[in-house]
């Protein structure tokens, strides 16, 4: 008979390790590529010093001249709160009565739980690389029925996610989606929106998730603020951002992207971002003389084409309109540990939901992204023509 206590020994030792593997390799090449540690971690906060190299060190003098003076490096100091990163499994105490007898068909109602919850955290956090912390999902485009809308991308949600739906006239309200129309680029909300007064340019956020997510490229790349510093302020905090009209994407815009940032931070690009729809397009950009095909990337783990020696690669949540040109050694996530079961004080992993007949098992990550040198990243804007 499969005893709860079986079952904690099971989640803790076999479970863990498994889902530790999955979540730490199998996100997305941009995550699989940047440097995990806890070193920087201190209680609840992460604390780091990045340096700016001055010039003046090293220079060529005779023996009777003066030595030359020290660098005058430039050192920030950041604090960066952790982020707390939650993923919660359910399983009723009717399927556990029911398959008490059986410890195969107790096991098949936890994996089934496991591979929801893997699946789900692996989409969550890789959209969450991409994001400003906000939860920031799309714009809307219009609004087509009073539980139908139209975004200006849909490629971040998922059927049964819950999303607040935030408008600039009449407030916010919660709802959970029912269906997502690729085609249409339109989702399908559970209740009526009719008391929002809805505009174009109106936003949809992951629920209850503003300022709790972590600290993704939209952070180092739109916002006006970074770690605490103004970018207009500290040209440190500030990358290279370029716009190009779609249509006129050509193969020198990226080459010179790349080119640039290895002038201005004397750090070459090491992975060239962008979604499958915009690698497609720059794939047309380039002959066989300025790329390779087919060479597999071993660090991004998957197979890709190189501009200028860098790997361009694809990922599902990266924006249309968007390529980044990173380089990812400049990046570090920050954690407190590694993906964990939630305890209680008798070290018990599964719990009874209140006034419910369930028991649910929380797994748990305390982490944020930090960028050592954001004047070294680039970004490629792609912008629609002037109609």
């Amino acid at each position: 008979m499969v005893s709860f206590l079986s079952t904690e020994s099971v989640l803790k030792e076999y479970y863990l390790d498994a889902i530790r593997l999955q979540l730490n390799n199998d996100v997305s090449p941009f995550y699989n590529a940047i440097t995990k540690t806890n070193e920087n971690v201190f209680g609840r906060n992460i604390k780091m010093s990045i340096v700016k190299s001055g010039m003046g060190a090293v220079r060529a003098c005779t023996e009777t001249e003066d030595l030359p003076s020290p660098s005058a490096n430039r050192y920030f100091y950041l604090v960066q709160t952790l982020k707390n990163l939650y993923g919660t499994i359910e399983i009723s105490d009717k399927a556990i009565r029911a398959s008490a007898d059986s410890s195969g068909a107790y096991l098949s109602i936890l994996n089934a739980e496991m591979e929801g919850l893997i699946s789900d955290a692996k989409s969550n956090f890789a959209r969450m690389l991409y994001g400003d912390g906000s939860g920031f999902l799309a714009h809307i485009k219009s609004k087509v029925s009073s539980t139908v809308l139209e975004l200006d991308a849909v490629k971040s949600f998922f059927v049964g996610m819950s999303v607040d739906v935030s408008t600039a006239s009449s407030g916010t309200m919660n709802v959970t989606v029912n269906k997502v129309d690729k085609v249409a680029k339109t989702i399908t909300l559970s209740k009526s929106i009719d008391a929002l007064t809805i505009k174009e340019g109106d936003i949809i956020k992951v629920h209850n998730a503003d300022g709790k997510e972590l600290t993704g490229l939209a952070s180092i790349f739109d916002s006006e603020w970074l770690y605490g510093f103004r970018k207009d302020s500290e040209p440190f905090f500030k990358p290279m951002v370029k716009s190009v009209v779609e249509n006129e994407l050509c193969a020198d815009d990226i080459i010179n992207m790349v080119d640039d940032l290895e002038e201005d931070s004397g750090h070459k690009p090491n992975i060239i971002l962008c979604s499958h729809k915009t690698k497609r397009a720059i794939y047309k950009l380039f002959d066989t003389s300025r790329h390779i095909v087919n060479t597999t990337d071993i660090a991004a783990g998957c197979t890709s084409l190189y501009v200028n020696d860098v790997p361009v690669v694809s990922d599902k949540f990266c924006p249309d309109d968007r390529i980044y040109v990173l380089n990812t050694n400049d990046f570090v996530l920050c954690q407190l540990c590694d993906w964990t079961w939630l305890e209680d004080e008798d070290g018990r992993v599964l719990k009874q939901v209140a006034n419910k007949a369930a028991y649910t098992a929380t797994l748990v990550k305390y982490a944020d992204i930090i960028c050592k040198s954001p004047w070294g990243q680039g970004l490629i804007k792609l912008t629609q023509p002037a109609e």
